[in-house]
Parts: structure tokens; C-alpha cells; sequence
């Protein structure tokens, strides 16, 4: 992977400069102060909704967004 960007679910973006993890939320369509029912982990470690505007992202990163659906 090139080292300027991050991988979101297993896809390639860039990311030029450490963001916070909110930024890159909301840089793929998600309004981390409405979503709902969104888990995140960063290099596979679960991050609190509490941290998300905490935790920085940094090149390089592997980010997981995973989204409850309704359904059987």
C-alpha cells in the first residue's frame, strides 16, 4: 500500500496527513455526531464512539467501518 494513504475496508484512499478519525468518517459519507449503529476499529482494535474525534489517523492505517443492518 502506498505509504500516503490508509485502507478503509480493504480499499485504498488517500491520506496525505495524520486527521482525525472524524475527519476520515466524514470524508467517506458518515456524520460521526448522528451516525448510529456504526462500529470502527483502527489496525483492528475497536474504537469507542467516545474517542472518535480523539483518535488520529496516521498514513498507513487500517480502518474497518462496519454498519448494523436491520434484516433476517
Amino acid at each position: 500500500m502506498n505509504p500516503s494513504h490508509v485502507r478503509i475496508n480493504g480499499r485504498s484512499e488517500p491520506l496525505e496527513a495524520a486527521a482525525p478519525l472524524t475527519a476520515v468518517l466524514e470524508k467517506q459519507g458518515i456524520d460521526p455526531l448522528h451516525a448510529s449503529g456504526i462500529a470502527v476499529a483502527v489496525n483492528e482494535r475497536i474504537v469507542r464512539r467516545a474517542e472518535w474525534s480523539e483518535r488520529v489517523i496516521k498514513p498507513g492505517d487500517d480502518i474497518e467501518i462496519v454498519t448494523a443492518r436491520q434484516g433476517g
